[in-house]
């Protein structure tokens, strides 16, 4: 199937709620992500809310990277957004998950702009 971008869900549990609380550590993983999947950062805004949790973005050439977390349950979610051939999303959810301190990590890839859907195997009877 071809598609213009590859989009992975991702959600982060068992975090270290330090990790999850500081704004300077994961605007640092984020970055980090971007760069680690072969991104080209293009700008980044990242928010401390009171009394807990971080949410932020990660602009990049090929689409972006968000996150959103919440310590007092030890859970981040991020959004993985990429296009073209050359950035990997994986590798940004690897470095994301060893970052926060996940336990576990559990993710979902989504096609996006689909253009070209997969031949039928079998054609559907007249």
């Amino acid at each position: 199937m071809e598609a213009l971008g590859r989009h992975v869900l991702a959600e982060f549990t068992g975090c270290d709620v330090q990790r999850l609380s500081d704004l300077d550590h994961i605007a640092q993983a984020m970055l980090a992500a971007a760069e680690a999947s072969g991104a080209t950062v293009v700008a980044h805004n990242f928010h401390h809310f009171k009394p807990l949790g971080v949410s932020g973005v990660v602009i990049i050439a090929e689409s972006h990277l968000a996150i959103h977390t919440w310590p007092e349950y030890g859970y981040a979610a991020a959004d993985i957004f990429t296009c073209g051939e050359t950035v990997d999303p994986w590798k940004a959810f690897d470095l994301l998950k060893e970052s926060l301190g996940a336990g576990h990590g559990s993710a979902t890839e989504l096609r996006r702009g689909i253009l070209r859907l997969p031949e039928l195997r079998h054609k559907p009877e007249a």
